[in-house]
C-alpha cells in the first residue's frame, strides 16, 4: 500500500521502524536512510528475516536539499517520516513539498545555531511581542501549511507522544467529555532507572536544551515565563509512585491553546530526580551546555555536541533500564451545564518495550505514535492536507490505533489535581 523512507535510525526511529515491519500491508517498500549506513545496514539485517516489508536502506546527508531532492525522485515515497533532529524539518520539507509527498515529524523545528543573526532577530522579536522564550516553536512550520494545502499533501507535525498523543488526547477530550475545556496540565513521567550516575533518555543536545531553558505556560491568552526549574510540585504516578515534577515550556501548548483559544490554562509538567538536575546545573555553570561554538587546541567544537559524545547513547539505555512511564493530560471543564475533571494517560512498562523493540520506552511511546501517524495517512484515514498538528485529525482512529499497537490509554473521573 505505501512506500515509506524513514530519515534517522536512532532509537525512536529504531522502534518506529520495527512496528512498521509489524505491519507489511500497509508499509510495503521502507528505505532506512541516515548519515551512519552501516547502521541503517545492522537494522535491516536484524529485521528482513522476520517481514514482509521490502526494506532498503540509503546514507544521506539531510541538510543537503540537493541530494534529498534527488534521493525521494529516486524513491518515489508516498511518505518521508523524518525521525531524525528537528534542526532539518524544513530542509526535508522543503524536499517533500517538490517531489510531491506527505511528510511526518515528531518534534517541532528548532534551529542547529541559536545565534544565526536572522534566526536571532527574529526569536528576540517574539519575545518582545509575545514574552515566548522557547527555541523551537510551530511558527516556521506553520508557514507551509498553504503551501502544503495546494500541493494536496499532509505534513504531519509533532507526532509522538508529547508534542502528539497530548494533542489527541485533547482532541479526544472535547470531542467525547467536555463542552468546554477550561484547564489542561500535561504530565510527562519517566520513572525508569538506568543506573549510570548522568544519562538523557533522548537526545542530549535537544533534551538538555530543552530542559535549561526559561519555563513558561499559558494563561489567559498570554505566555507566562519563569525562570528554569523554578516551578516543581509532586504528583503520585500510577505505575510509578510520588515524583518530583517540574513546569517546562513544551511545544504542544502552543499548537493546544491556538487551536483551543477557549482553554484558560495550559501548563506542562516533566519528572526529574535531584541527580539529574545537579549535574544539568554543573554543566550549565562550567559552559557545556553553550551552542555558541568556541577554538579548541585549533579547531572549532560546539560544547553541547562535545558533551553529548560523552554522555551514554539514549539507544543503549534499553536493556539497562527498569521500571515505568505515565504521560497523560489532566482536564476541566464544562459537560452539560456541570463542572468535570478528567485524566487520560498512559503508562508504559521500559522493560516489555525493550522486549519488544530493543529500546526502552521513552524510544517507545515516540516511535510507536510515529508509526500510527504514518498508517492513518497511509490509509487515508487522515485527508486533511496542510502542515497541520495532531488535534486538527479526528482523534478516535488514531487512539484507536495506540490502544492496538502498544500505547492504550487508562482514563480517570476522578483524578488528584496539580495544585
Amino acid at each position: 500500500m505505501g512506500r515509506v523512507i524513514v530519515i534517522g535510525c536512532g532509537g525512536v526511529a529504531t522502534v518506529a521502524i520495527n512496528k512498521c515491519c509489524q505491519h507489511p500491508e500497509v508499509f510495503e517498500d521502507l528505505c532506512i536512510a541516515s548519515r551512519t549506513l552501516s547502521k541503517c545496514d545492522a537494522l535491516k539485517e536484524k529485521l528482513q528475516k522476520n517481514t514482509k516489508t521490502n526494506i532498503t536502506t540509503k546514507q544521506i546527508d539531510a541538510n543537503n536539499l540537493t541530494e534529498l531532492i534527488h534521493f525521494f525522485d529516486e524513491y518515489k515515497p508516498d511518505l518521508v517520516m523524518n525521525l531524525g533532529l528537528p534542526y532539518q524539518n524544513l530542509i526535508i520539507m522543503d524536499a517533500c513539498l517538490i517531489c510531491k509527498c506527505h511528510y511526518l515529524d515528531t518534534a517541532a523545528y528548532e534551529p542547529e545555531d541559536t545565534d544565526e543573526p536572522n534566526w536571532r532577530k527574529r526569536y528576540e522579536e517574539r519575545i518582545k511581542e509575545k514574552n515566548f522564550t522557547a527555541y523551537f516553536d510551530y511558527s516556521y512550520q506553520w508557514e507551509y501549511k498553504k503551501k502544503f494545502e495546494e500541493a494536496g499533501l499532509i505534513a504531519l507535525l509533532g507526532c509522538g507522544f508529547d508534542p502528539g498523543v497530548t494533542q489527541a488526547y485533547v482532541a479526544y477530550a472535547k470531542k467525547h467529555e467536555f463542552d468546554r475545556i477550561d484547564t489542561l496540565d500535561i504530565l510527562d513521567c519517566n520513572g525508569g532507572d538506568h543506573g549510570y550516575p548522568f544519562a538523557t533518555n533522548f537526545n542530549p543536545e535537544i533534551n538538555l536544551r530543552e530542559v535549561s531553558s526559561e519555563a513558561d505556560y499559558y494563561e489567559n491568552g498570554k505566555w507566562i515565563r519563569v525562570p528554569a526549574m523554578s516551578i516543581k510540585r509532586q504528583y503520585d504516578f500510577d505505575g510509578v509512585g510520588m515524583k518530583d515534577m517540574y513546569l517546562l515550556h513544551h511545544e504542544e501548548i502552543e499548537s493546544i491553546s491556538t487551536i483551543y483559544p477557549e482553554i484558560k490554562r495550559i501548563r506542562f509538567y516533566m519528572t526529574f530526580g535531584q541527580s539529574y538536575i545537579t549535574h544539568m546545573n554543573c554543566f550549565q555553570n562550567v559552559g557545556l551546555l553553550s551552542t555558541t561554538p568556541i577554538m579548541y587546541e585549533g579547531r572549532e567544537i560546539t560544547p553541547i555536541q562535545f558533551l553529548k559524545a560523552l554522555l551514554p547513547d539514549p539507544a543503549s539505555l534499553g536493556p539497562r533500564t527498569k521500571g515505568k512511564t505515565n504521560i497523560g493530560c489532566i482536564f476541566t471543564g464544562v459537560k452539560d451545564g456541570k463542572e468535570k475533571k478528567y485524566y487520560i494517560y498512559n503508562v508504559c512498562d521500559h522493560e516489555e518495550a525493550y522486549k519488544e523493540t530493543g529500546l526502552q520506552a521513552i524510544s517507545y511511546t515516540t516511535g510507536v505514535p510515529a508509526m500510527c501517524g504514518a498508517m492513518m495517512i497511509l490509509n487515508k484515514i487522515w485527508t486533511k492536507p496542510g502542515a497541520n498538528t495532531l488535534e486538527e485529525y479526528d482523534p478516535d482512529p488514531f487512539i484507536e490505533a495506540l490502544d492496538k499497537y502498544g500505547l492504550p490509554k487508562r482514563e480517570s473521573y476522578n483524578p488528584t489535581m496539580v495544585e
